[in-house]
């Protein structure tokens, strides 16, 4: 399984070790390229204002998380354009699709900045620039694989000129419009021709012949090269033709409904699901996602392993259509417990209605599958991604399950994504998240944050009092915001807003988003009054901040209005991201080799 992911600095362990086999991957082709051309892209990562262009590097990793493959690819805010510097790809690993794959979602990076084109260098094709014969050959070899897409080198321009007369494979500079229907005006090119020259080879190129090559650009809107290699290129501009731009993915648990507990008033029902899936999927927002399977090592670097091969032991062990409810909670002599498996139950459980049945543990795997899936995604550059899952997870704790939970998605999740980053956690749910403040407790790397009823008449009742702010090195860093049982919408906000403010002291490489619809108006577990309006505004406030956001599924019962909860919290999302200025959070060689560089595929 091949993995793409956005990395954005080296201050993890794990970033920088990805940087680091990149680096490494990127001199091995390269190694007529200075020394000072890969310190430029640990340096630009480091510093995201370094020449006016904001470096992002792309990894793609195999199982064993090594690096098969890489993309740097600068963007020019201020222009809005993208500059590929290089994409490279293992040795001995050609033809594998590691490429196409780096390339279309260096492509997908690009449309979600706004870009007005995706620009590069590309060795020529032609013989009179290229006098190797073997390799002019491999040049277009190159230039077809970037044709496939719709890049083509621009036309009549002098770009290709030798900074030297007897130079060889002076590079063409290749356009992507991505998929854009019109090519970008002169006006806008030659601006941007200019940047290319300064910012990236300013030390190399004098201003003369920076003059000379931006004056050489004269069609009005620019022209490409006619295709060379195909009639038409195959790979159009990716999503370029949603109303509602980048979409968001969702992946639903496809084995939720195997739990069904029909027991009378047990409210997580399988038609919460159904309900939530409906509104959203007319919404044309979402790209809907298959789960993968994930090793059981996630879950145990959360979850106490005693407490997994117990629940996936006692779930098999009870007959089908059966579902047991613990009675019995053995307080002391843990050496002798009860001879059948339910019984221990007590030993791991915090309430009298969260029940086993047959099906518990699976349903609980599987949504652990579709939390970790759309972690990745946010890890592969996704702005947001949400794991719409049943049963729900944020009261389940190291060695605890109850309140509906049986494995704590979210905090698995984000313990997950942890290694590439700091995490926020906001859970918006109804009830405190008793789970996951406990498993985060003494970390510092992870923020819990909890808008929640005060535990003295919600649920779970003994956690998430004011007063709880983390132990050890996490002191400080877990921050709850219990409130009454009556409030109104604008004072909801006002904590929500308190909270944000906390989260952005933080200062999260990711935010993953708790989401209960049980504070909405008439849910049966809740008492507070937001509608589907103000769930909307709950959306574009959190959308508003910029991070790269998981969204996890927690509870929300009232099943007539949790679709219409749904969609207007996600369509609030949304406007916030097509908002200028919502794009991000706040964060503190020779011409030649550069162009070879973005030619390797």
């Amino acid at each position: 399984m091949i993995r793409i992911r956005r990395v954005d600095d080296d201050t993890s362990p794990a970033n920088a070790r990805s940087v680091q086999e990149a680096v490494r991957l990127i001199r091995q082709h390269f190694p007529a390229a200075s020394e000072r051309e890969f310190e430029d892209i640990v340096a630009g990562l480091r510093d995201p204002a370094k020449r006016k262009l904001k470096t992002m590097l792309f990894v793609a990793e195999g199982a064993q998380d090594n690096v098969r493959g890489c993309a740097v690819v600068y963007h020019a805010v201020d222009l809005r354009f993208c500059f590929l510097d290089y994409i490279v790809v293992r040795m001995g690993r050609t033809g594998g699709g590691v490429g196409g794959a780096l390339y279309e979602r260096v492509r997908q990076a690009a449309l979600a900045l706004g870009a007005l084109g995706l620009f590069f260098e590309c060795a020529p094709d032609d013989p009179a620039l290229s006098r190797d014969p073997a390799v002019c050959r491999q040049n277009a070899v190159r230039l077809r694989f970037y044709e496939r897409f719709g890049a083509r080198p621009i036309a009549n321009t002098a770009y290709e000129t030798p900074l030297k007369p007897d130079a060889d494979n002076p590079p063409y500079l290749v356009l992507d419009p991505l998929g854009h229907a019109e090519l970008p005006r002169l006006r806008i090119v030659k601006p941007i021709v200019r940047a290319i020259l300064e910012r990236k080879y300013g030390s190399v190129c004098p201003p003369g012949y920076i003059d000379t090559v931006v004056n050489s650009f004269r069609d009005d809107p620019v022209a490409l090269r006619p295709p060379r290699f195909a009639r038409r290129a195959t790979a159009p501009g990716p999503s370029i033709a949603e109303p509602r731009g980048t979409l968001i993915p969702v992946v639903v648990n496809d084995k939720h409904d195997i739990h069904h507990v029909q027991d009378r008033g047990y409210v997580e029902a399988p038609v919460r699901i159904r309900a939530i899936l409906r509104d959203l999927l007319a919404t044309r927002l979402f790209l809907q996602v298959e789960p993968a399977r994930y090793s059981d090592r996630w879950i145990r670097a959360v979850h106490d392993s005693a407490f997994v091969d117990y629940l996936r032991r006692a779930c098999s062990r009870v007959n089908s259509g059966r579902s047991i409810y613990h009675y019995v909670f053995p307080i002391r002599n843990q050496r002798r417990p009860p001879k059948e498996l339910p019984l221990r139950a007590g030993y791991f459980c915090m309430d009298t209605f969260t029940p086993l049945n047959e099906n518990a543990y699976l349903a609980a795997r599987r949504a652990v599958d579709c939390t970790m899936t759309a972690a990745d995604r946010v890890l592969q550059g996704a702005r947001y991604a949400y794991a719409l899952v049943r049963p729900p997870g944020h009261h389940a704790e190291r060695r605890i399950f109850g309140g509906f939970c049986y494995f704590n998605n979210a905090a698995i999740a984000a313990h997950y994504l942890s290694q590439f980053g700091r995490v926020a956690m906001l859970d918006i749910d109804y009830h405190h998240g008793n789970g996951t403040q406990y498993i985060f407790y003494d970390r510092a790397d992870v923020l819990t944050v909890s808008i929640h009823g005060h535990p003295s008449f919600a649920y779970p009742y003994f956690s998430g009092f004011r007063q709880e702010v983390g132990e050890g090195a996490g002191k400080g860093y877990n921050f709850n915001l219990p409130l009454p049982e009556t409030i109104t919408p604008e004072r909801y906000r006002k904590m929500l807003a308190r909270a944000i403010r906390r989260i952005r002291r933080f200062a999260p490489r990711f935010l993953v988003v708790g989401l209960g619809f049980d504070t909405g108006a008439g849910d049966p577990t809740g008492s507070w009054p937001n509608r589907p309006a103000d769930f909307g505004r709950i959306g574009a406030m959190i959308g508003q901040q910029g991070y790269p956001t998981l969204i996890v599924q927690e509870g929300g019962y009232r099943t007539r209005t949790i679709g219409a909860n749904a969609r207007n919290f996600f369509e609030g999302l949304a406007r916030a991201a097509e908002k200028p200025g919502a794009a991000a959070p706040r964060r503190q060689a020779t011409r030649a080799a550069a162009a070879s560089g973005a030619a390797t595929a």
